[in-house]
């Protein structure tokens, strides 16, 4: 048993975790969402070159899961994601992830579970934390029909995936310019690639909405259901074309099209961003649960 009495479990194996977590996962999918969603498209295909792959199961006393954790992004400084656990645990965690001699130069996930984690972290290792990104998770309610807007929806083609990339990659620049902050998504802006919209177009996750004349004036995408609930993301409209609804249209037919296969529907909002908040609570969405994304340096 390790420290606080919790024990702490670790592989490398997504689908060894998954078959040991599965049934506490079900017992709240939404928030672990993007654990799932990370856990299963590493199963199903491959680490590829991250540098950090585990998954880990903090466990109390009596042998109950109280917490799990993964460290998968990649991008620096590759940090620890956290699903909600008792404080305690989250110390136990940032214990046994140091006695693993791993450095750990951030944190990201549920609060105060990545908080109470990234502060354990530095206090051991002297170093200080400073809160970055402050994302909330949504899960839609009931759908509120946006005001009607010209064109359609339709899966991104072959042979734009160049197009997609560049407009994902594009994203993440804008949400931080919105956001009025120096860059913060960069990392994941630099580590999705054409491999990653590829897999998503055999997934059928990506879409273009066309306005009536056909131009492509928006890029939506969406996540493949993880124990029944799908998690939509990105959602871009380049600047040129922001302003005319093209957002909420595409939003609320991806909802609908996800829904209407028995999915629940999910997605991530930037905290510091008013006008993306607005339009998914406009949409029906509904808050859940706060994220924020750690520094320790």
């Amino acid at each position: 048993m390790g420290e606080h009495g919790y024990d702490v479990w670790f592989t490398e194996d997504a689908g060894e975790f998954l078959a040991r977590v599965g049934a506490h996962l079900e017992r709240d999918p939404v928030t672990g969402t993007v654990v799932t969603t990370i856990a299963q498209r590493i199963r199903d295909f491959g680490r590829g070159a991250l540098p950090h792959c585990w998954f880990a199961v903090v466990a109390g006393p009596d042998g109950a899961i109280v917490g799990l954790a993964m460290r998968t992004a990649p991008f620096p400084p590759y940090p620890v994601y956290l699903l909600a656990m008792p404080d305690d645990a989250a110390s136990a965690l940032a214990a046994a992830v140091l006695e693993r001699g791993e450095d750990v130069g951030g944190a990201t996930g549920l609060r105060p579970a990545a908080d109470v984690f990234a502060a354990t972290i530095a206090a051991a290792t002297g170093r200080r934390v400073t809160n970055g990104l402050h994302h909330r998770l949504f899960e839609l309610g009931t759908l509120v029909e946006p005001p009607a807007r010209p064109g359609r929806l339709r899966p991104v083609r072959a042979d734009e995936a160049e197009q997609a990339l560049a407009w994902v990659q594009q994203f993440f620049v804008d949400a931080d310019e919105q956001a009025g902050r120096p860059a913060g998504h960069d990392g994941e802006a630099a580590a999705f690639g054409i491999e990653d919209v590829r897999r998503k177009l055999v997934e059928e996750v990506l879409w273009f909405w066309e306005d009536g004349e056909g131009r492509v004036v928006h890029l939506i995408g969406a996540n493949p259901p993880a124990y029944g609930v799908s998690r939509i993301g990105p959602v871009y409209t380049p600047k040129a074309e922001r302003g005319r609804g093209w957002a909420g249209a595409a939003v609320a037919e991806v909802s609908r099209l996800l829904r209407g296969r028995g999915d629940r529907v999910t997605l991530f909002t930037d905290q510091a961003n008013p006008t993306s908040n607005a339009l998914y609570q406009a949409l029906g969405y509904e808050a859940v649960a706060d994220t924020v994304r750690i520094d320790i340096g």
